[in-house]
């Protein structure tokens, strides 16, 4: 008896791998820069920890509602790019067929069996066909707006807690070094995961992630300073 397995690619997972990883860093680059800036004003513990805890409200809520207008723009695009599509088989299904034949060929098919292809594709789901193989839309790759808002949230306010968390256990004194160290650790290994993940250069992806977030820390740690000192 033959066995069917279901392979699984790493491009099915590109879609909430982005969201995640993007929230992720975010939260973390964000609020240890946050809390670094206040902290170099000399501002109190307690003063730190509010100012850390409103800016992972306040980023989590503005991630969920960035990603969901954006991708829920996209998916209007593909709505109204599907209908678009569907009048265009109603009306003239004879060069819709061609068009794919036109497709299969350019993709290295002979024109016969090229043709049968599209035909058979056709008169299984003519929508579905047009849409995968000429718009670029599958069910993989479709936007789910909701989805990526929650995503996008969550993983935001996950990474903004592991500094807050640190800023928390933290000596008042040491508290600058502790995070700042803590928080390129957070990184380091966020960013070695997704490349994993994504089977990229492990490497590549730490130094790439630890080095502009070291950057966008220090910025803001020397700016809170600056208006500290001038305060």
């Amino acid at each position: 008896m033959a066995v069917h397995r279901r392979e699984r690619h790493r491009l099915q997972s590109i879609g909430w791998l982005r969201a995640a990883v993007l929230g992720a860093n975010d939260g973390i680059v964000s609020t240890s820069s946050l809390v670094l800036g206040v902290a170099a004003s000399g501002a109190s513990h307690g003063s730190i920890l509010i100012a850390g805890t409103a800016g992972l409200v306040a980023g989590a809520m503005s991630m969920a509602t960035g990603e969901y207008v954006s991708v829920h723009s996209q998916a209007d695009t593909e709505k109204a790019t599907l209908e678009q599509e569907r009048v265009e088989l109603r009306d003239d299904y004879g060069g819709e067929r061609r068009e794919l034949t036109a497709i299969y060929v350019g993709r290295g098919l002979a024109p016969a069996l090229a043709k049968e292809v599209a035909e058979q594709l056709m008169a299984h789901d003519a929508l579905g066909a047009h849409a995968r193989d000429e718009l670029g839309i599958s069910g993989t790759l479709r936007a789910w707006p909701l989805q990526a808002a929650l995503a996008s949230a969550a993983s935001f306010a996950t990474g903004a807690a592991m500094p807050l968390v640190v800023v928390a256990l933290a000596p008042e004194a040491g508290l600058i070094a502790v995070v700042s160290a803590a928080s390129l650790v957070f990184l380091a290994v966020l960013g070695g995961l997704a490349a994993h993940i994504g089977s990229a250069n492990i490497v590549t992806g730490i130094m790439r992630v630890t080095f502009w977030s070291a950057l966008a820390m220090g910025v803001t740690a020397a700016i809170g300073a600056l208006l500290g000192t001038a305060a």
